[in-house]
């Protein structure tokens, strides 16, 4: 395994078979942004109150005051979960009474919408909200639909891994393809709220199976400089092309059921990828399948025109083409070094925070005034700024203080916009975009930053763990954002502030930029701050006979 890139080498860092690989991998992940957040439009709530049905005997005078008005957010606004009774309505209208001259309308006494409500078709002609009435004593089905779809995302991070180490990079991608456009085909034809949460949470497993499946296939297909340029602006680029793509159709398609139908749509035309897409040599190589490994060398060798080395493994490389097994390290084992445990929680804090703000902010476009379509556009829009210089100030400066600096921006412009005034709302909106900004960045940043503290006995596990904690922020955006019922601020108090709490753990980690990456516990930089003088000289002690064995020092 580790002889295979001077194998490839012969092949070059370039060349048309590396550019097409690349393309190729970068048009998959469209399918990942527009996929991940279309239900900011399959799921949004429109104006609505209570339905007066047709054949109720009143006059047109009493029916438009059927509905009691209330004060939202300093607002006077009809109410959109009480109206008044209807037979106290006919009553009044059969004896000819003028509503709020003659009847003081605060004195009628109300009931819930037993009828239904009515829906505004100005901007969705039909959500699923409208279909299964998700609002008033439903309205929390809204948020716990969304978060099905991540916690798909959290198993789907486990499952996916295993599947594809077990049966091959391309056969688990191009069945997670078709699991993907037959979730997101099926989703359409949900009959029921319950089902369509179940599909949900498959259509969130397949996404995520996609992304890691197609990601660990072209960096291990890829040369060493291609596998750079795709790891970091092919793989984040396109997966905004796709997220700007979604508001374009859905403003096309303004009815729920064609929307989806549209999407699985164009997940089927990912199908015939299968043939130009090859299995990835390096997983072949492992399972000692040489021959199919040496059939795409010369493959690639021919797009790029090159001259294939008469042989490309010796019977030495062969013999051993079995890999020894590694020594595993267990999340236990982990957790026992004070340091590395210390780390874990300021990164767990860190990954879960600024996932529950980039989510957040992605869901939160239909609600925000002006038209949703083009503020999605915009929120899609401002994560290709955020992915080209993350990607440029990450070879020069600090990685803490970018973090910090991000979190700080993030944060504050969310807390600054309760304070812009009613009239400005295209200020809240551009405050909003960049706080958007400043996430996207901060999750680009925080990726990077970690893997360079973890050594590498714990990588694997460190990573796994800030994953998962990054799913549990994203499941719980959708319930931030519902907070807005209660106050139309909240929602941007609560991740401003979880943003700026983060912001002051992230000042204790200790800075990578330029540092080897650890491999052992002993060459792991320590918390800022912190002292684990004891902890380190028992471990050197120990490592002498075992190099990965840690003490139980307290943090």
């Amino acid at each position: 395994m580790s002889k295979y890139d001077e194998t490839a080498a012969f092949l070059g860092q370039r060349g048309p078979y590396f550019w097409i690989t690349f393309a190729l991998f970068n048009i998959i992940y469209v399918s990942t942004g527009y996929s991940g957040l279309y239900i900011v439009f399959v799921g949004a709530t429109p104006p609505h109150q209570c339905y007066i049905p047709e054949d109720v005997n009143i006059s047109l005078e009493w029916r438009k005051a059927g509905i009691p008005l209330e004060t939202v957010d300093g607002k006077i606004q009809h109410s959109k979960c009480r109206r008044y009774r209807l037979d106290v309505l006919c009553r009044l209208s059969a004896l000819n009474h003028t509503p709020g001259v003659e009847v003081n309308l605060t004195d009628l006494e109300q009931e819930g919408c037993i009828d239904g409500w009515t829906y505004s078709n100005e901007t969705f002609h039909s959500t699923i909200v409208t279909e299964w009435n998700l609002v008033c004593d439903s309205a929390w089905k809204v948020p716990f639909t969304s978060s099905t779809f991540f916690i798909g995302f959290l198993v789907g991070s486990f499952v996916s891994g295993q599947l594809s180490d077990r049966f091959g990079r391309k056969t688990v991608l191009f069945g997670s393809l078709a699991a993907h456009f037959f979730f997101i085909f099926a989703h359409a034809l949900a009959p029921s709220w319950r089902l369509f949460c179940v599909l949900f949470f498959c259509v969130g497993f397949a996404n995520i199976s996609v992304y890691l499946s197609a990601f660990v296939l072209g960096t291990e297909t890829l040369s060493r400089s291609m596998r750079v340029l795709f790891a970091t602006l092919g793989t984040f680029l396109h997966y905004c092309l796709g997220y700007m793509l979604l508001p374009c159709v859905a403003l096309v398609l303004r009815d729920w059921r064609p929307l989806l139908f549209a999407l699985a749509g164009f997940s089927s035309v990912y199908f015939p990828l299968w043939w130009f897409i090859s299995e990835s040599p390096r997983w072949l190589l492992s399972k000692g399948r040489v021959k199919e490994v040496e059939a795409i060398l010369r493959d690639a060798a021919r797009w790029n025109k090159c001259q294939v080395p008469e042989v490309l493994f010796s019977q030495a490389e062969l013999e051993n083409v079995t890999p020894k097994r590694e020594e595993t390290h267990s999340i236990v084992a982990m957790l026992r070094a004070g340091n590395v445990r210390g780390i874990t929680a300021m990164c767990l804090l860190l990954w879960m925070s600024i996932n529950m703000g980039y989510f957040g902010l992605s869901l939160n476009t239909s609600n925000l005034s002006g038209n949703p379509h083009l503020n999605c556009f915009l929120s899609a829009l401002s994560e290709v700024p955020a992915y080209l210089a993350s990607s440029l100030i990450l070879k020069y400066l600090p990685r803490r203080v970018i973090l910090s600096a991000c979190l700080v921006v993030g944060g504050s412009v969310l807390l600054l916009i309760q304070l812009v005034p009613e009239g400005l709302q295209p200020l809240s909106l551009a405050l909003e975009m960049m706080g958007k900004l400043s996430f996207t960045m901060s999750f680009c940043v925080v990726y990077i930053y970690t893997v360079e503290l973890y050594p590498t006995v714990f990588r694997n596990a460190g990573m796994g763990m800030c994953s998962s904690a990054a799913r549990i922020g994203s499941i719980t955006a959708p319930y931030v954002l519902y907070l807005g019922a209660v106050n139309k601020f909240l929602p941007y108090i609560v991740m401003g502030s979880v943003t700026i709490g983060s912001c002051t753990v992230n000042l204790f980690l200790p800075e990578t930029l330029n540092k080897q990456l650890p491999e052992t516990i002993e060459q792991m930089q320590t918390i800022r701050g912190i002292c684990f003088a004891a902890e380190r000289r028992d471990t050197r002690v120990q490592g002498k006979s075992n190099p990965a064995v840690t003490t139980e020092a307290e943090f």
